[in-house]
């Protein structure tokens, strides 16, 4: 099941993102940058920086994100936004042990009793290959190192990361995965914008929601305005729009 924390952000980020906006506006300098800015006068320059469109002081921000029960075609998305950092776990380091696989199904799938039976069937047998694979390929690469002289500890080690690389090939999408995410304020502005709008799939959707609650708890004049165009105007979708703004709104109230 999808589950986000954020780990770690830029201490007092509102007041850091305020100092910098200071910085483009006044004549403080690096000593005196920080006298003066009270809760009342930071949230008056964060106002100004939305007002105004200016977005390049809110980079100075940073904020992660431990992500899991998430599955890999949603890491192919999220991966599209570059202004980020990511640790993903590796499926070439990381075997995934007997009776420890799991995977994320869709809800639409869930619904249906006879589709949800053969995909819970098809993730099974890709699992049990992947095993076969990851089993067969670990005794030939082991065969192969003992005969060259490796320890015998090191070739199991050595023979099992090898094969995995390989047997991981037959593993679906579906799988899930864990990752810690970090981004600037400004590239999460660009992400909700994008992923927290109805025409985002459902997965990425519902992450980028969970991120934007947390956000809001932890900078709420920074991301007061954040999420999709229509939270707070018009659609920006076009003729594309899903025309359930108001829907969107009222989840917005629910941050």
């Amino acid at each position: 099941m999808l589950h986000v924390t954020l780990v770690e952000h830029t201490p007092d980020p509102e007041r850091l993102i305020a100092a910098s906006a200071k910085m483009c506006y006044s004549a403080a300098d690096a000593d005196t940058i920080l006298e003066g800015l009270t809760p009342e006068k930071t949230e008056s320059f964060l106002q100004m920086l939305t007002e105004m469109g200016h977005e390049s002081p809110i980079e100075h921000a940073t904020f992660t994100f431990a992500i899991e029960g998430v599955s890999r075609s949603l890491l192919a998305q999220i991966t599209r936004h570059r202004i980020a950092s990511f640790s993903v776990q590796s499926q070439r380091y990381v075997k995934i042990k007997e009776g420890a696989f799991s995977f994320v199904t869709p809800p639409e799938i869930a619904k249906d009793p006879a589709a949800e039976a053969k995909y819970q069937q098809f993730m099974q047998d890709c699992y049990q290959t992947y095993l076969s694979l990851a089993d067969s390929l670990q005794e030939r690469h082991f065969r192969n190192l003992t005969a060259q002289g490796v320890p015998e500890k090191a070739a199991r080690r050595q023979a099992e990361k090898t094969a995995i690389e390989d047997a991981r090939y037959v593993l679906p999408n579906a799988c899930e995965t864990k990752m810690m995410v970090t981004m600037n304020a400004r590239s999460l502005y660009n992400f909700f914008r994008l992923r927290c709008c109805n025409r985002a799939q459902w997965e990425i959707r519902e992450l980028a929601w969970q991120m934007l609650k947390l956000c809001r708890e932890a900078a709420p004049t920074l991301f007061a305005k954040a999420g999709p165009a229509c939270l707070n105007g018009p659609c920006s979708e076009g003729k594309m729009t899903c025309g359930r703004a108001e829907e969107v709104r009222e989840r917005g109230k629910t941050l």
